[in-house]
């Protein structure tokens, strides 16, 4: 664990390094300004309180997760609107043809550090979360070009024309349920195949693995975050 704290750490300083670096390519994106003091980010970010682990096979690819992020957030049922992204691929078999992908909640967020209007932010009320203020959002897609990820995990909103990024329900006008860590997630809630999870714990940060859960019946059952019976149901085959 303490090799894995110094990468990351070693990580994040080349993060803040390269955001510092980029200055110019921002300014000429976006207009922002980077000071004589260079960055003005710290090295270690508060950890969020909350992230979404998937298990890829248990997914059926039916999106329900997706209709149900765009009602919680927008109040209709348009994919295009959906937080969460469902790769299908015709060219890959079972069990690599179909992947999720919504934000993994960074240790360190190069979006926050890109955004140069303080729109994407870590909200320290709602438990860390990293989130995107709409009514700060200029619309730039810096957070987009920056997030390292592929798919990238801030994706643009064709409606408002901004940026979205999953914020585990934290403000989710149309949900009937207090969201954010501790609380209800759409798409955990409503996912048939109970594919998809909640934790307070970070997950391993060198790629998409660490955010990939075996929740198929005796290996669901030693995991503490697996609260629901039905993840261990005898009649559950998954």
């Amino acid at each position: 664990m303490e090799d894995l704290s110094r990468r990351n750490f070693l990580k994040g300083a080349g993060v803040a390094a390269g955001a510092a670096a980029s200055g110019a390519a921002l300014m000429s994106l976006t207009g922002c300004e980077v000071t004589e003091e260079g960055s003005k980010y710290p090295l270690v970010f508060p950890e969020s309180e909350g992230y979404l682990l998937v298990d890829h096979i248990k997914c059926c690819g039916c999106l329900t997760c997706m209709l149900a992020c765009s009602m919680a957030h927008y109040g209709v049922a348009d994919l295009s609107l959906s937080r969460i992204q469902i790769v299908q691929s015709s060219f890959d078999v079972f069990p690599n043809d179909i992947r999720q992908y919504q934000c993994r909640q960074c240790e360190f967020p190069v979006c926050v550090m890109a955004c140069p209007s303080g729109a994407c932010h870590i909200d320290e009320e709602h438990g860390n979360v990293r989130v995107i203020d709409d009514e700060l959002c200029t619309g730039c897609g810096t957070c987009i070009q920056a997030c390292p990820q592929q798919p990238h995990r801030t994706v643009w909103n064709s409606k408002t024309e901004k940026s979205s990024k999953c914020d585990l329900c934290i403000n989710t006008p149309y949900l009937e349920a207090e969201g954010g860590p501790g609380g209800t997630q759409a798409c955990v809630a409503t996912c048939p195949m109970y594919a998809i999870v909640f934790t307070d714990e970070m997950p391993d940060q060198r790629g998409d693995a660490g955010y990939d859960l075996n929740l198929r019946t005796e290996n669901a059952e030693s995991r503490d975050i697996v609260e629901d019976p039905e993840f261990v149901d005898e009649d559950y085959p998954f």
